[in-house]
């Protein structure tokens, strides 16, 4: 499995990189009027007009503060594109399956299901990888909740 990794707020998180469509500089984000809560407004990519979801504000509650190694990383899932906001592009990965582990059974049956794997890692941290199904079903939850983030 090949993995894109990103920061945010100090923790190394990974998507699968068929996900990846692209990762930009962080540019400037339009404010989209009555969009659901966590999405942070739109930006102009080659002629399309990209969703922008904040992952530090989505997976801990503090948005990213923009600084010269922030980037959007822009994803693609079940054909909608989406940008995410992280404080770093880090690295990509080519892991062995032997390598990967499922999330904290206890977590997962509290109802945690933003990580679909984790990468464990000799003597390091290990890597979260995202669902970027839970990611899109964060967004239509916070519009339906009224605002409230995930």
């Amino acid at each position: 499995m090949i993995l894109g990794c990103f920061e945010v707020k100090g923790n190394v998180y990974a998507i699968d990189i068929g996900h990846v469509r692209e990762i930009v500089r962080w540019q400037p984000v339009s404010p989209l009027p009555k969009a659901p809560a966590l999405i942070e407004g739109v930006v102009d990519l080659r002629a399309a007009v990209i969703p922008v979801v904040d992952l530090g504000r989505l997976l801990l509650g503090e948005p990213i503060e923009p600084g010269a190694n922030t980037r959007i990383l822009v994803a693609e899932v079940d054909g909608l594109a989406l940008g995410l906001v992280v404080d770093a592009a880090v690295d990509v990965l080519a892991v062995d399956v032997d390598d990967l582990g499922d999330p904290p059974s206890l977590a997962t049956q509290a109802g945690y299901d933003a990580t679909r794997a984790v990468v464990r890692r000799n003597g390091e941290a290990p890597i979260l990888v995202l669902s970027m199904e839970h990611v899109l079903e964060s967004v239509y939850r916070s519009a339906i909740d009224g605002g409230a983030a995930a």
